[in-house]
């Protein structure tokens, strides 16, 4: 009994603590129940003072009925013209930056915490027959604003319709550029790219703003009333007919009172916090399939009408590019060159690949395609495709709607486009999720979607950043080996930005290394692993890499210490010592014989790098020095952590590479 008791109470125990966690405050809790109360009291208030067996007769009264109707028709246009022009300037405020932005933003914050007389009389100030811009209406177009249903329609956009710029500026603002930019890159226009990608991704947002504005629009009084007036059948809304009945029968006006906070409050559940910015729960269409668990069985063979697969373009486009800026370089590339531009973080890799694009102000190339001169084109008439690092692909559209995108905007027909689409995902492998959207993919599949897509919209300049980053090491292998059967037949010039030696490697015809924006090295990649001229492209590879001056013997390493060699420099020379991993020797007890490099250090990191072990090893004497000795070799040591251990490299071993 005691060990159930003792089982209770550690139960028990916890529950406490839990709660003790999320109980809030007295004094935080008290205030927000006050606060609570305060805003539900009132409407409260309306639904204990409601005659509920009069609502019906309150509600079809003419004049009830009439003002209703005046308020939809009121609030649907000022709806419709808060879409007009706020759509475009939300786009402004979120997407281009000009002098002047914060004075706009605020002119559009304005209505918002404006009492809407004040509202009212600036109306009237600025449409009205007196007004600064009255009269010239009046006497050009003989329109007349104030005491007339338009007047109503302009009061309610010019208080509703901020709350759709903020909201659907908000949501443009969340959303990637690198989704319009990748659809630029696949020749779609600005004004294509807007209609299809931008509003489809944010119409959330803008479902939101717009259902704001209309109820705003739908309630809006004071600037009504001052700027429009109160005319049964022309300018007499819901709200202003509320106001009319407190005078004479204030059961009718709460009946009325009750229909406008139905409608508010219908609104506000519909958002379901979109407003507040609280994520919409959505259940998947269907749960993403592992790439891995997809055999032939549950793949659906697709028979084409006509293109039985995607028509190669005969085209041969060289590359010429000088390119200036942040980045100073100049590229040139014969016809199916894939070249592997590397380095580190900040070296200029993206700003390269965006300046070929022409999509950043921070470096400007002038670019050659072939015999065509493409630098004063914008991105979306330049051929040059882009594979961000994510994909990008478009989430409201399915695989073969993604693969078809850059056909499309190019003017080819929709049948064919499909066709051709559903081709390219057949050659890629991933014909059998032609139906399926990005989110039921996995990373793998999502990867040849968007090399698909990008190699069916007939690029004549490919740009990959990092597409396999993202991929766990099996299907980085089996798109690796995809991605090089492609490029193989590709007529143009490709460039992969990659961290990845082994990408660098078996993709690319030559490598590219970049450092603060300027080419350090440009090689077949046989010559940069031999001979690598940067110490991180050197450390990419797995070899040690020591900067340094030559001497007479040798070299002074930059960071302190000699290195003896074989093969010396002429004095003076700046040289990267390059030292092979199996090079280094590692001993408990310092060694005797031929070495002529020999350091007493300590182990810092020991990692598994296939059936072998690489052991960091930290001295006072040297820089840091990477060993890699089979894990009996190890044992054989006692290699562990914080150990004291002596390394040794012939000075056969050491290679010099000049700088």
């Amino acid at each position: 009994m005691s060990r159930l008791r003792g089982r209770a109470g550690t139960r028990s125990g916890i529950r406490v603590r839990t709660g003790a966690r999320t109980r809030p405050p007295l004094a935080l809790a008290l205030p927000a129940l006050l606060a609570v109360a305060f805003l539900l009291l009132p409407l409260i208030g309306i639904l204990v003072r409601t005659q509920w067996g009069e609502l019906g007769s309150h509600l079809t009264s003419p004049g009830v009925v009439e003002a209703l109707k005046l308020s939809l028709l009121v609030s649907l246009w000022a709806l419709a013209l808060s879409l007009l022009l706020g759509v475009p300037l939300a786009w402004l405020l979120a997407r281009v930056e000009f002098k002047g932005k914060a004075l706009v933003r605020s002119l559009v914050l304005l209505p918002m915490v404006l009492p809407p007389t004040v509202g009212g009389v600036a109306l009237l100030l600025g449409f009205g027959r007196r007004g600064l811009l009255g009269p010239w209406l009046e006497g050009t177009f003989g329109i007349t604003l104030p005491f007339h249903t338009s007047g109503a329609v302009v009061a309610a956009t010019f208080v509703a319709m901020p709350f759709l710029v903020i909201s659907l500026e908000g949501a443009l603002s969340g959303l990637k550029q690198s989704y319009e930019e990748t659809a630029a890159s696949l020749g779609a226009s600005p004004v294509r790219v807007f209609f299809t990608v931008t509003l489809p991704m944010v119409a959330p947002g803008l479902i939101a703003g717009a259902a704001l504005t209309w109820a705003r629009a739908l309630g809006e009084f004071g600037a009504t009333i001052t700027f429009a007036g109160n005319l049964p059948g022309t300018t007499q809304t819901l709200p202003l007919q509320v106001y009319l009945l407190l005078q004479d029968k204030p059961e009718a006006a709460t009946s009325v009172s009750l229909l406008l906070l139905v409608i508010a409050m219908g609104v506000l559940i519909a958002l379901r916090g979109r407003w507040t910015g609280t994520p919409v729960a959505r259940e998947a269409a269907s749960t993403p399939v592992p790439e891995e668990t997809l055999t032939s069985d549950a793949r659906t063979t697709v028979t084409h009408d006509g293109d039985a697969a995607p028509p190669h373009d005969s085209g041969r486009w060289p590359l010429h590019a000088t390119v200036t800026g942040f980045n100073e370089l100049t590229l040139d590339a014969e016809p199916g060159t894939t070249i592997a531009v590397v380095g580190e973080n900040g070296a200029g890799k993206t700003t390269l690949l965006r300046a070929l694009l022409g999509l950043t102000p921070r470096a400007h190339a002038e670019l050659r395609l072939g015999d065509d001169e493409v630098t004063d084109l914008p991105p979306h008439r330049r051929q040059v495709a882009w594979v961000p690092q994510d994909g990008a692909l478009f989430p409201h559209l399915t695989a073969v709607a993604n693969t078809a995108y850059g056909l499309r905007a190019r003017g080819v027909p929709r049948a064919r486009a499909r066709r051709e689409a559903r081709a390219w995902l057949d050659r890629l492998d991933v014909q059998h999720l032609a139906d399926r959207k990005p989110a039921q993919l996995s990373g793998g599949q999502a990867q040849r979607v968007a090399l698909a897509r990008a190699l069916a919209a007939r690029p004549r300049l490919l740009l990959l950043d990092e597409p396999l980053a993202a991929l766990d090491q099996t299907t980085r292998a089996r798109v690796r080996h995809t991605l090089r059967t492609h490029l193989a037949g590709f007529g143009g010039v490709c460039l992969i930005v990659t961290h990845d030696p082994v990408e660098a490697v078996s993709l690319a015809d030559r490598v590219l290394v970049l450092a603060d924006g300027r080419a350090l090295q440009d090689a077949p990649p046989a010559e940069v692993s031999r001979h690598p001229r940067s110490p991180w492209v050197a450390r990419m590879l797995g070899r040690n890499a020591w900067p340094g001056t030559a001497s007479a013997d040798g070299l002074a390493l930059a960071a302190g210490g000699r290195l003896v060699v074989a093969e010396t420099l002429p004095e003076g020379a700046k040289a990267l010592a390059i030292i092979a991993p199996e090079a280094v020797s590692v001993h408990r007890d310092r060694p005797g014989g031929s070495p002529r490099n020999v350091w007493p250090g300590t182990v810092r990191e020991i990692s598994a790098v296939g059936s072998r072990l690489r052991v960091l090893i930290a001295s006072a004497k040297v820089p840091d020095l990477v060993a890699e000795i089979t894990p009996d070799a190890a044992a054989e040591l006692g290699i562990v952590d914080g150990a004291a251990v002596w390394t040794s490299v012939k000075a056969t071993e050491v290679t010099l590479v000049r700088l």
